[in-house]
């Protein structure tokens, strides 16, 4: 949000409970926790006159949603699912607005990662950046070593898409220039 000049009034954490539903596909998925969150964080709020933006990103493999990647292991288990497929990266974003009604986007990047070799799957679990991250990476880091091919944003990857962040924004009513 600061590349775009925005600083929010407030960062509020949302609490819920992210683990996919028996059969939701990623896309859906995506969108129904960013809604979640920006319902979640404007209860927190409690009736302020303002616009509450969440996002959550899921990396999918087909209809496979990857997850967090939680441990050594998980980013093991990822980048070796990963290595030489195309996956998606989908990012939705929600905005509730001051009328209560929630406006929502999502932007999906494909992207191609070469073969990884075992060796190179490791070197990157002992650099620790893949902990924390959905699908076990972080293109921004070193795994943007991996990458052969990227189809859309680029910010949807590292986290926050900007330009439809900005432009659902806009259409809520926000005065960004």
């Amino acid at each position: 949000m600061a590349q775009a000049g925005i600083v929010p009034d407030a960062v509020l954490p949302s609490a819920i409970d992210e683990a996919p539903r028996k059969a939701e596909l990623p896309r859906l998925h995506a969108l129904r926790l960013a809604t979640e969150k920006a319902r979640a964080a404007a209860a927190a709020w409690q009736g302020a006159e303002a616009l509450f933006l969440a996002a959550d990103t899921v990396v999918a493999c087909g209809r496979r949603i990857l997850p967090k990647a939680e441990s050594d292991a998980d980013v093991h288990d990822c980048l070796s699912l990963l290595s030489g497929r195309s996956h998606q990266v989908l990012t939705a974003i929600a905005v509730l607005g001051t009328d209560g009604h929630t406006k929502a986007a999502v932007c999906l990047t494909r992207v191609t990662f070469k073969r990884v070799s075992a060796d190179e799957i490791e070197s990157y679990v002992r650099c620790g950046e893949g902990v924390g991250k959905a699908g076990g990476y972080a293109i921004q880091g070193r795994a943007e070593t991996f990458v052969r091919r990227l189809n859309g944003s680029y910010s949807n990857v590292v986290g926050l898409p900007l330009f439809e962040t900005i432009n659902i924004l806009k259409g809520c009513g926000h005065g960004i220039s």
